[in-house]
């Protein structure tokens, strides 16, 4: 099969090499590690043959394990990478871009989710975004939603990305206007949603069928087209959870989908915005 993972992270227990961040320590790292290698296992074991790293916190901004996973096995991934945007970020963008990122992670730094997107840096990686296809990719709460809704109209033309349903349904709880935040975001239309992290929503049980009723929501908002599947491994991984059980909610529970619009959905959408040109 051909299927793409539009979200997943690793590491290495290899901290000579690849050292942790300040403020982050060996047990930061749970599972004690999640190599290439091993994410390989847990991909091709469900016919998925390429994935989106995206940049392990614990990490900050070094992206070298990243980088170097992406070079040592060329067309398998695409990267999000973690920059620091009060260091001439455009720049960096396009360094990244040169080495295989097609997107940069961003989150709220203070607890300010409505001034989150205001900052001189943030308006210099919409601007660059936009100029050279890159997109911006936000782990976010609804309550960062109306600050992003904002940018999206300063920035039209660049590609956003919101991971993880904007988190709806991280309490437990599906809120209904919290789905109708991230729904209103599908009038812009440079905006995809990941739907991924099953592991840390709703009921945040296997099979996960709770969450059936936000995918339609969000699939009657945005479009098969702009919504991607991603596991957010190692996390999904970890028991009760499964690799397997994420993307078979997908490919085999969602009867509201056609077969073309699963396509979408498993890989197309994805390869859009994160493969084109590798």
């Amino acid at each position: 099969m051909n299927l793409i993972d539009a979200h997943s992270h690793i590491w290495t227990p290899d901290l000579a090499r690849y050292p942790l961040a300040e403020g982050y320590s060996k047990e930061s790292m749970a599972p004690a590690s999640f190599t290439a290698e091993e994410l390989q296992r847990e991909m091709h074991a469900v016919g998925v043959n390429r994935v989106v790293l995206i940049q392990m916190s614990f990490y900050r901004f070094d992206n070298s394990y990243m980088l170097d996973a992406m070079a040592r096995f060329p067309g398998m991934f695409s990267g999000v990478a973690v920059i620091d945007e009060k260091k001439s970020p455009a720049r960096e963008m396009l360094q990244m871009k040169k080495l295989g990122v097609r997107g940069f992670r961003i989150r709220p730094q203070t607890e300010n989710a409505d001034r989150w997107l205001d900052s001189d840096g943030l308006h210099e990686m919409f601007s660059a975004g936009a100029e050279h296809d890159l997109a911006m990719c936000c782990l976010i709460n609804p309550n960062a939603l109306a600050a992003l809704d904002r940018m999206c109209r300063d920035f039209p033309e660049t590609p956003v990305v919101i991971d993880h349903f904007a988190r709806v349904g991280i309490t437990g709880r599906v809120d209904p206007a919290e789905v109708k935040a991230l729904c209103d975001m599908a009038r812009h239309g440079n905006v995809s949603v990941k739907i991924s992290a099953y592991y840390a929503l709703g009921r945040k049980s296997p099979p996960y069928h709770d969450l059936i009723p936000l995918i339609r929501e969000v699939y009657n908002a945005f479009g098969a087209q702009r919504l991607m599947w991603a596991s957010d491994a190692p996390f999904q991984v970890v028991s009760p959870h499964s690799y397997r059980a994420s993307i078979d909610l997908v490919k085999n529970q969602l009867d509201f989908v056609t077969t073309e619009e699963r396509e979408w959905l498993l890989r197309k959408t994805a390869e859009r915005v994160f493969f084109q040109g590798l």
